[in-house]
């Protein structure tokens, strides 16, 4: 004899306890193999570079290891699509950038995956500013010889970024507006693979993030014109900003986060938080990003709950900049 659920409703409610069960055992047991920290960029660019500092550590206090795959098209879209179609169970996450969470909204008519709507919010790591870099033989040494030379040779410059859509083609693209000039977009598969080009003054400039520019900056590689946020970075602090060199408010600040597939349980959610956080105020991992100009975040600005609201304030903050400029991508 079949039992009806509707005369018995709480056989149903049971079933679905008892199904929940192993979900919680597993959730309670995490992580019990390899976790896959996805970063949408390709090695040796800034993103790659605050991923490789924080999985060791992470990997320690979780007693799993934390690998990185570099998932590098379309400036960031691809690796935040696929991490976006990841199995909820914590063992695929996704470390992306201000431009894949917030700047991809304006620029894209149409994208593959939803940053509020797809993902579970782990938690805002650091953030960083961004810096204007030119080849090391571009006669210039400060941002007004860099905005004359750029205003009377705009049309066999060239600057190069990390892909459509990436933290440092949006930065460029909204100081060539702030200063006036329309310049050549080369898209490499992530900032890594754009140094040797701008080395060998194949492409003329970058905005570029501390953790992958400093090593460059300081070898004499290429030349540091301007900090693109209202104040200085501590590890460059003889830069003068953007602000300070005459392009009055220009604020491009950027960050990084880390997100799970939506419907990840919440102690998962939880524990990678407190991994992360845990991290962050380590020598090992904080301290290594503080070196790098990549400046973890206060723990109140960690959680999850804040990242949950500061990523739509994001997308917010920066549609009337990114339309003001003109730019857009199909």
């Amino acid at each position: 004899m079949k039992l009806s659920r509707r005369k018995f409703p709480h056989l149903a409610v049971g079933t679905a306890a008892l199904l929940a069960l192993p979900c919680i055992a597993a959730a309670q047991d995490y992580p019990t193999r390899p976790i896959t920290m996805v970063v949408p960029y390709a090695a040796g660019g800034p993103a790659d570079a605050v991923g490789r500092i924080l999985a060791p550590r992470m990997s320690e206090l979780l007693g799993q290891q934390v690998i990185i795959e570099n998932v590098a098209a379309s400036g960031g879209i691809a690796g935040m699509a696929r991490a976006a179609k990841a199995p909820p169970d914590g063992y695929q996450l996704v470390l992306g950038a201000a431009g894949v969470f917030a700047q991809n909204y304006t620029l894209y008519k149409k994208l593959p995956y939803d940053a509020v709507a797809d993902f579970a919010p782990v938690g805002l790591i650091a953030e960083a500013p961004p810096i204007l870099i030119t080849r090391s033989d571009l006669p210039v040494s400060n941002l007004a010889e860099f905005i004359a030379h750029a205003k009377a040779n705009q049309g066999k410059m060239q600057f190069g970024s990390g892909g459509i859509g990436s933290g440092p083609h949006v930065t460029c693209v909204l100081l060539n507006a702030a200063i006036g000039v329309n310049v050549t977009h080369v898209p490499y598969r992530g900032m890594g693979p754009a140094y040797p080009d701008l080395i060998a003054g194949r492409i003329d400039y970058a905005c570029d993030y501390p953790a992958s520019a400093l090593p460059q900056i300081e070898g004499k590689a290429v030349k540091a014109i301007a900090t693109l946020t209202r104040e200085r970075t501590p590890v460059l602090p003889q830069l003068a900003t953007a602000h300070e060199q005459g392009v009055v408010d220009f604020d491009a600040p950027g960050w990084y986060a880390l997100a799970l597939p939506k419907g990840a349980p919440d102690m998962i959610v939880r524990r990678l938080n407190k991994a992360m956080s845990d991290a962050l105020d380590s020598p090992a991992a904080g301290g290594r990003l503080s070196e790098l100009g990549t400046i973890p975040v206060r723990p109140e600005r960690r959680t999850p709950e804040f990242l949950a609201k500061f990523i739509p304030s994001e997308i917010e903050k920066w549609a009337a900049p990114i339309k003001a400029s003109g730019a857009s991508m199909d």
